[in-house]
């Protein structure tokens, strides 16, 4: 879930025939590739349109302030889509709301805590913070997503809304779940055991599902509803150095520290 990969979810064969509005916003989500900067001939390759009208999408972009240009002439994201997707981000309440418990769990565990939602067949993470100090910091990205069937936090999420084999089933359909390590539950059968088993302990875990060496837990928490998870918080560990059973022995303490 949660940790140092970042999941670009699936490839679109018909990225080559995109065409007005959809050529835009390919450009715009394959500039945030790029913090340094890219140039055409490059993006060109990555969004498989002809040079032209990459090129006018990019005018769009620049015209809106979403893009720029360097002193080399490299492109990139303008100062105005950061300031939008900023202080979109700086209003949302959960965000606000969730961050100082991620921060005591931080300091507790000395672990990465994350709080994420369920978006379709991924999970994205609204909030992360690292630890204060003296470990390995993740490079899970708020923003960022990852496969929901491979995360802590989505396989939690998840359990709510497919409670039976024909539901994963309907939910997984004709596109494969993709198997990021060997521990990924990628069937209809291994995934809906993992969901019923989430359900009957009231939380979700990764045991080094998403990437080798990193596994996490995940608690659910009722930002907006009583009844209804806003989302999930979770605490991503390196294996060798804190145990998922180590995480697993430490609920009541996580729990005393979310929300209630």
């Amino acid at each position: 879930m949660e940790h140092t990969q970042t999941y670009d979810g699936p490839t679109d064969p018909g990225a080559d025939r995109l065409v007005g509005s959809d050529r835009v916003l390919a450009v715009l989500k394959e500039l945030a590739r790029y913090p340094e900067g890219v140039g055409l001939e490059e993006l060109t390759r990555a969004i498989g349109s002809p040079k032209p009208t990459v090129h006018r999408a990019l005018g769009a972009l620049r015209r809106a302030g979403l893009a720029d240009q360097d002193g080399p002439g490299r492109y990139l994201l303008g100062d105005e889509f950061l300031r939008i997707a900023f202080a979109h981000h700086e209003a949302r309440p959960d965000h606000v709301r969730v961050r100082p418990f991620l921060e005591a769990l931080a300091a507790r565990f000395g672990e990465t805590a994350h709080y994420a939602v369920l978006d379709g067949r991924e999970v994205v993470y609204r909030a992360k913070v690292d630890p204060p100090s003296g470990a390995v910091r993740l490079t899970s990205t708020v923003g960022g997503r990852n496969p929901a069937h491979t995360t802590a936090v989505g396989k939690l999420l998840l359990a709510r809304e497919l409670t039976t084999l024909a539901d994963v089933e309907a939910w997984i359909g004709a596109d494969p779940l993709i198997r990021l390590t060997p521990n990924s539950r990628c069937t209809a059968a291994e995934l809906h055991a993992e969901l019923t088993l989430t359900r009957e302990r009231g939380y979700g875990v990764d045991d080094q599902e998403n990437e080798t060496g990193i596994h996490c837990l995940a608690l659910p928490v009722y930002l907006t509803s009583p009844s209804t998870p806003s989302g999930a918080v979770s605490v991503s560990a390196l294996a060798y150095r804190s145990p998922l059973a180590a995480l697993v022995d430490a609920l009541d303490d996580i729990r005393a520290l979310l929300p209630s």
